[in-house]
């Protein structure tokens, strides 16, 4: 891994707890403190061991530390190459995040390396300053718990407006563009961001009863067969659900695929295209959201 969240929390960790001693006056306590705050919960016995029986040899027994110098966590050249990468992202401009400079730096890969299958051309327009600028809007509203007042605009060009409290932002791989998750009393509504034409804080009481519950998480059994690269295709279809797939004979497979009920009518659509080669078998109410609308399509002699 690139970069590893386990390792890194550790070294971090005992960076802070060095920084320390370089300060005067390390402590037990001070050890204690800084790995329940910066590491695991299983992790304070484990680094005070390793420290104090000097197994790992950055203290003395004095609790002094025989480095000189604060410990500094330089990024490697990889690290650099991978940020460079993704910085490239037109998407990654729309979080307003500052990286550590990369200039002079060969990125890790291009989008030329990357060939896209089954992606809308329809993409939102990540360039497009206005997008960009609602976008933050709405993330510091989520992330601070406010409503906003939006101007969405239907298929139609008309122009509605509304009061909303926004839950999240999600992002179709398929269709290359964000929805916003948003909350209107007990309801909940998701609206595409290229439909928003406009929005900004608004005082608007929320109901805490009242208030739209989670989505619901429903769980789908699928069988497949791999012919014509079946497997391949499935598992890149439903890469951004959560999933597990096994094998239960000559190229055959069961994969279990987590969504919640709001993207149903979405799988629905996916497991469909992938024709006979894949069976719903459970539950009975997707089985039957199938079979409904192949009646359809029979009936409308698709």
């Amino acid at each position: 891994m690139i970069f590893s969240e386990l390792y890194s929390a550790y070294y971090n960790t005992v960076a802070r707890i060095l920084t320390r001693a370089l300060e005067g006056d390390l402590t037990d306590r001070d050890i204690r403190r800084i790995a329940t705050e910066s590491a695991f919960s299983e992790s304070a016995s484990t680094i005070m061991s390793a420290l104090k029986s000097e197994r790992w040899q950055l203290l003395l027994p004095d609790m002094s530390t025989p480095i000189r110098h604060t410990p500094t966590m330089p990024l490697t050249e990889l690290q650099k190459r991978w940020l460079c990468a993704i910085s490239l992202d037109p998407r990654f401009r729309l979080f307003d995040v500052s990286l550590p400079s990369v200039e002079g730096v060969e990125p890790l890969f291009t989008a030329e390396d990357i060939r896209v299958y089954d992606r809308c051309l329809d993409g939102d327009s990540y360039d497009d300053p206005g997008y960009i600028e609602r976008f933050r809007t709405m993330l510091t509203a989520i992330r601070e718990g406010r409503a906003l007042r939006l101007e969405v605009k239907n298929r139609r060009g008309r122009v509605s407006r509304v009061r909303v409290l926004p839950r999240k932002l999600e992002y179709s791989e398929k269709d290359d563009k964000f929805r916003l998750i948003a909350g209107i009393s007990s309801r909940s509504l998701t609206y595409n961001l290229a439909r928003i034409v406009s929005c900004g804080p608004c005082e608007y009481t929320v109901d805490v009863e009242a208030a739209p519950a989670e989505d619901e998480i429903r769980c789908v059994e699928l069988l497949l067969t791999d012919e014509r690269n079946a497997l391949e295709r499935a598992m890149m279809h439903f890469a951004h659900f959560e999933k597990r797939a096994e094998e239960i004979g000559e190229r055959r497979y069961r994969i279990s695929v987590r969504y919640a009920a709001s993207d149903e009518t979405e799988l629905v659509i996916r497991v469909l295209s992938f024709g006979p080669m894949i069976r719903a078998e459970a539950p009975s109410g997707f089985v039957s959201l199938i079979k409904e609308r192949l009646e359809r399509q029979l009936r409308l002699g698709i």
